[in-house]
């Protein structure tokens, strides 16, 4: 990969960022929104590094529509998740809109987290001194970070790998070197700063490949994602069909699936995608 294909992703995922956010208002439809982000990063010339998502109140991740969604934004705090992927170079930022116009203070920890990490961002920064800001940073505003969720390192065709940038002082040791590319994070919540998996999944991975007696048709749509996650509502097969074949799958294990996220209180999340360079770092998730 070049090093020019990560900084296109980061473009094309900022992009497709703001267009999300400007399509989020009183009266929009979740599956809609998601649609038009994911169709806008294919017309900027990159793939969905993962489904567009759209996380509402207390949920904090891992909420995507199905086909027959039927959810309309009304007063929600939405989160908007969106990452873009060429020739395995993978954008991935995030967002937080209050449509209820009563959780700004919410909106601003988290966002204001991500910025006061990035400013530190430099060789030789510890990885628990950016867990520390950024939770500094959140309580400051009254608010809780959640602690099990975290940034994370960018691979080729790879969306979680090391390393992991967390959203509270772990005391990590582990300095930043030039070169490396991570996603930071920040999750506000004024709950319990914890997330569960709760729900229904809608966001799957292949994480094996297996013989099958059924379904390979589907198979070899799954396999055309390269390992990053998908949604059903991408896979043009009847239902009927569809839920056969995922039954199977997740008996053998090739897929996994990725449930809701949801804490006890409200969530702000904030994300950009960064590269640590010679004397501090380059946001790629900036839109111009």
């Amino acid at each position: 990969m070049q090093i020019e294909d990560w900084k296109k992703a980061g473009r094309i995922s900022a992009e497709a960022l703001e267009c999300g956010r400007l399509l989020i208002v009183k009266g929009s439809s979740v599956l809609d929104v998601c649609n038009r982000v994911d169709e806008k990063i294919r017309q900027l010339g990159a793939n969905p590094a993962f489904p567009s998502q759209m996380s509402l109140d207390n949920v904090a991740a891992h909420s995507c529509p199905d086909k027959d969604d039927k959810i309309i934004l009304d007063t929600q705090v939405v989160k908007l998740d969106v990452g873009a992927e060429i020739n395995g170079a993978i954008g991935d930022n995030a967002c937080t809109v209050d449509l209820s116009g009563e959780n700004s203070k919410l909106v601003d920890a988290s966002r204001d987290a991500l910025n006061n990490a990035i400013k530190i961002i430099k060789p030789g920064t510890k990885i628990g001194e950016i867990g520390k800001v950024i939770q500094d940073t959140i309580t400051s505003y009254g608010f809780t970070p959640v602690v099990n969720l975290s940034g994370h390192g960018l691979g080729e065709y790879n969306i979680h790998c090391k390393p992991t940038i967390p959203n509270i002082d772990t005391g990590d040791k582990t300095e930043l070197i030039e070169g490396m590319i991570f996603a930071i994070e920040p999750f506000a919540s004024k709950g319990s700063g914890r997330v569960k998996e709760s729900g229904n999944s809608t966001i799957f991975a292949q994480i094996n490949s297996k013989p099958i007696r059924m379904g390979r048709d589907i198979l070899q749509k799954v396999e055309s994602f390269k390992l990053l996650p998908f949604t059903k509502r991408w896979l043009d097969f009847p239902e009927f069909k569809l839920r056969m074949a995922f039954k199977q799958f997740e008996q053998l294990g090739i897929i996994t699936s990725y449930p809701p996220l949801v804490d006890t209180g409200l969530i702000s999340q904030a994300e950009h995608t960064v590269i640590v360079t010679k004397d501090g770092c380059e946001i790629l998730t900036i839109f111009n």
